[in-house]
């Protein structure tokens, strides 16, 4: 095994003979300039694939596509003028009128009660407000005051407005309560007819709404009520 190591020496030692000293500096300089040369040629070489990326989205966007001497999509500028030209243009939608100010509907169509200033007493029952066009029947009596229209008399009672006034309050059904002005109004349903009515100091006062004529909203029917008293 020895004589292997010593022979393999030899050889060795043979054949660095002949061969210059190494010259570390040298070599690592010749490094170093081999690096920087390989940086370079990675920068130009992006950037040559990016100019060349752009240059072929720029040619097939411009890119035109023929066939047996004329193009296949479009036409000729003259044409397609006339054509544009000849389709008749879409008319835009009219826009809708909004009602005006002095119109009063509902969602519905339906017309709302307009409430107006009343400067009379109706027996007993004094109420700042009354529905415009509607008035009191005769007899009065001072619990019970009937409001109906001129080209409406109809001994039907459902078809007009009707005050009462009670010392105790009425079972209404689908009520609904509200707080205003210091007092509280129930709104519902009294024998299939929208019904308010409002604890005043010592009664009740009830208002019976007609069917089938105009449309009471809650609000307005809260005001009607808010304005009466009853002596």
């Amino acid at each position: 095994m020895d004589e292997v190591k010593r022979l393999l020496e030899g050889f060795a030692d043979q054949a660095a003979e002949g061969l210059p000293d190494a010259d570390i500096d040298a070599d690592v300089t010749r490094g170093r300039i081999a690096l920087r040369r390989i940086k370079r040629r990675r920068r130009v070489t992006g950037v040559l694939c990016v100019a060349a990326a752009s240059a072929l989205v720029l040619a097939i966007g411009n890119l035109k596509w023929w066939g047996n001497g004329s193009e296949v999509a479009g036409g000729p500028p003259e044409q397609e003028t006339a054509a544009a030209s000849a389709t008749p243009a879409t008319p835009a939608s009219k826009p809708r009128t909004a009602p005006s100010s002095t119109q009063t509907m509902s969602m519905f169509g339906a017309s709302v009660v307009e409430l107006v200033a009343n400067k009379e007493a109706w027996s007993t029952f004094n109420c700042t407000l009354a529905p415009k066009g509607w008035s009191p029947e005769t007899p009065m009596t001072a619990t019970r005051v009937v409001l109906s229209q001129p080209e409406m008399r109809t001994a039907n009672s459902a078809a007009k407005v009707v005050l009462q006034a009670a010392p105790q309050a009425r079972s209404l059904s689908n009520v609904r309560v509200a707080d205003a002005s210091g007092k509280t109004f129930h709104i519902g349903t009294l024998d299939g007819r929208l019904t308010g009515q409002v604890k005043l100091s010592d009664q009740w006062l009830l208002v019976e709404l007609p069917t089938g004529t105009v449309e009471w909203p809650d609000d307005v029917l809260r005001r009607f009520l808010d304005s009466c008293t009853v002596n």
